[in-house]
Parts: structure tokens; sequence; C-alpha cells
């Protein structure tokens, strides 16, 4: 292990590192989780870029809700992110059926029940996904290397040695230039169909609808529950529906509902509203407490669902023709939120790219003269590649049994996984 960085690829400084113009300029396409990660490693390692981003703001429109760093929470070091100022352990996790019954119970609290003097290899971190874009933001320190505004239009990366992108700022047209374009512009994203088209992988139904929401504590009243101790992770199912509760902050609890549904009927469900997918929430659930009180308790304007997707698996000849562009995070490998790993892929994707950037681009003559596709790209999407296809197909799998009777067998291990793997 490095003993300068302790593995992290960079050196903890109170100083930014300058931009080495050495390097390839990189036009990030996306600020979500994968955008701002890769933006982040990039700063920190040098890396000459520009963050693009359709919306106006940082704020200005909802981030999405929580998240679980599973591998990433460590990953995160490398982004310079030490401690997350918002982040929750949970120490317990439990399945219930319907009527509260506990048919399974595993994590580091049962764990070191059994074992007292043992130290847990790795603990969760559930974190809202607004408080990570955050932190992330704090170490661009307001950067102006980040546009807002700026919707992706298209680029070209053949009639020129640098590729020339073409946005939609207020209406009217800009343009730019960079050496390599990344889109981490999520599941329909646009330099994705430029790339690859969206007719070669188009988006795969899984049948499957998904409602989430977020209730602040606080509205539940004199409730108590042990479900509730700011630590537990907790699901109960039937076989078709079933709903997740974890921790959101210190203050509010999130919950995840999933079930069936042919994907014109869930495509028809999430256009009615929020106020239609709480009720639908509340119709289905009428479970062991403490779910039907924190549905109810919910504000209709923190609730919001939509059809599951992902698609078919890349390979590296997908991106064969793309000398100067390639994707990270939803935009490479789409997957369901059912094993909790898009965040962490993406950002892991992030590191992985910055990382390579860094290594075959020692010498501006050897990527200019190679080519970044040879001096980057190729290594960067084989490991990308592999890493995530388990995931992505893990994710695929969890759909299936999570809303089967798999899900209530009494094997004491996660439900990201089959009791049957």
């Amino acid at each position: 292990m490095c003993a300068s960085c302790s593995g992290l690829g960079i050196v903890l400084s109170d100083e930014a590192l300058p931009v080495n113009e050495s390097l390839p300029k990189v036009a990030i396409i996306g600020a979500g989780i994968g955008g701002m990660a890769l933006a982040v490693a990039c700063k920190h390692r040098g890396i000459p870029f520009t963050l693009y981003e359709r919306d106006i703001s940082f704020d200005a429109r909802s981030q999405g809700y929580g998240l679980t760093l599973q591998q990433a929470s460590r990953a995160i070091s490398g982004l310079g992110i030490t401690e997350l100022e918002e982040g929750v352990v949970s120490t317990r996790h439990m399945v219930h059926n319907t009527e509260g019954k506990v048919v399974a119970e595993w994590g580091m609290r049962r764990w070191l029940e059994g074992q007292p003097s043992a130290i847990p290899k790795r603990s969760n971190i559930h974190i809202a996904r607004q408080s990570l874009r955050f932190q992330m933001m704090e170490q661009l320190g307001g950067s102006e290397e980040v546009h807002w505004g700026h919707q992706l239009v298209s680029f070209d990366q053949i009639r020129s040695d640098k590729v020339q992108l073409t946005f939609l700022v207020n209406g009217e047209q800009k343009y730019a230039e960079a050496d390599l374009v990344v889109g981490a512009d999520g599941i329909r994203s646009v330099v994705r169909q430029s790339i690859i088209g969206d007719e070669v992988t188009p988006l795969r139904s899984l049948n499957c609808m998904v409602v989430l929401g977020i209730c602040p504590l606080s509205l539940l009243g004199d409730l108590e529950s042990e479900l509730l101790d700011g630590a537990t992770v907790f699901q109960t199912a039937n076989g078709n529906d079933r709903i997740y509760m974890m921790p959101f902050n210190a203050e509010s609890v999130m919950w995840q509902l999933s079930f069936r549904m042919d994907d014109d009927e869930a495509k028809a469900l999430s256009e009615q509203g929020s106020d239609a997918l709480k009720a639908e929430a509340i119709r289905r659930l009428p479970w062991h407490s403490p779910i039907p009180e924190i549905l109810a308790a919910t504000p209709a304007e923190l609730v919001s669902g939509y059809p599951v997707y992902d698609r078919e698996l890349l390979t590296p000849e997908h991106f064969a023709n793309s000398s100067k562009a390639t994707l990270i995070g939803d935009g490479a490998h789409p997957m369901t939120p059912f094993k909790g790993q898009g965040a962490n892929q993406a950002i892991l994707d992030a590191l992985s790219l910055a990382r390579e950037i860094t290594n075959g681009c020692w010498s501006e003559d050897v990527w200019r003269n190679k080519g970044l596709r040879q001096a980057v790209l190729n290594t960067y999407e084989a490991e990308m590649l592999e890493r995530s296809a388990v995931k992505v197909e893990g994710s695929a799998a969890a759909a299936e049994f999570l809303h089967s009777d798999v899900v209530l067998e009494p094997v004491d291990q996660p439900r990201r996984m089959s009791p049957k793997d």
C-alpha cells in the first residue's frame, strides 16, 4: 500500500492540486451521484474537467431519496470524503410476514451478540442522496467548472481532434469542446444514445412498480416501535407486495414499496401523481405496525413512484467505435433498486475512470498518439463492465424473488440475494 495516500489514490490536503493541462480535458454530462463523483475525482487528481447539468441549480428539483453505501462506503475516501456527516449506520436487518412475525434477522447487532469480542468488517451506511451530493459539491469548492442549466443536445467526436458539444442554455444553443466526453446522464442517457443507439439495447421492463416515500418521525406522534430506533432496517412481504424501510436521516425514515405490475399499468399509476401513489400504498398494506401509521403520516409531496427498468448488458464491442466518449453509472449499466447497488457502482465507476486517466495519460504525447480509447477507455470499460454485470444480473434476479414466496423463507441473510444462492 502506498505510504503517502494509504491506498486512497489521493493525498489528503487542505490545498487543491493544480490542474495538469497535459491531461485530457473531460466534459462530464450529468451532476447526479456518478457525475459529481467523477468531477471530485478529477479535481483531486488535477484532471481538467467541466461538469454540465441540465438543472438550473443544485437544488432545482428533488434529487432522489436515500441510498445505502456498501462497497463505496470506503471508496468515497478516494474522493477526499473521510466522514459522511449525515450518514446513519444500520446494525439490524429484519424480515417479517404481514402479521409482524420475524422470519429472518441479521446484521451487526445480532452478529456481535454472538461474538461480543469481534470487530465487524463492514457496515452499511444510509444517507440521503442529496446530502451525499452536497458533500461532493463542497469538495468542488463552488467550482467554476460546474455549469448549471446546460442540456446536452448532441456531440461530435469524429470531425476534429476535439469533441464538439452542443448545449441548450436558456433556449439558445451554446458550444463547448473537450478531449473526452463522459455520460453520467442516467438511464435515458443522451451520450449513450449517441455512442450505442437506444434501439440496440432498449429499456427492458421488469413489470414491477416502485413507490417511495419519506416520513418525518415527528409526524408519528407518540407511536413507539423498536423498528424505529434509528439503526434498524426492516422489510415485510407477502409474496407479491413488499415494503422496505430504512433510516433516511436522524429525523426521518424512508420507505420503498414494490409490487408486480404490468408496465402499462405501472406507467399509468405513476402518471396519476403523489396522492394516488400514497393511496395505493395504503390500500395494499394494511399490515403490522408501524407500517400503516408511517404510510398514513407520510406527506403526499414526499411520495413518488416509477416503473422499474434495466437494459441488456453492454460489451466492449458496443464502445469500439467511440474514440472519445464513454459512460458511467446508470448510463452504462442501469439496474433495479433491489440490491441497492446503483449509486455504489456509479462511485466505483468514477474512481476507476479517474485513475485510468491518471495512469494512461502520464505523458501528453502518449495519449495523443495512442488515442484515448487505447490509452484509457478500453481498460476502464473492461473493468467497469465486468464488475457491474454481476450487480445488474443480481438486481434483476432480486426483482423476481423479492416478489415471490422465496423472500419469506427463514434464512438469516440479506434479501438482496436469494436464499437459494
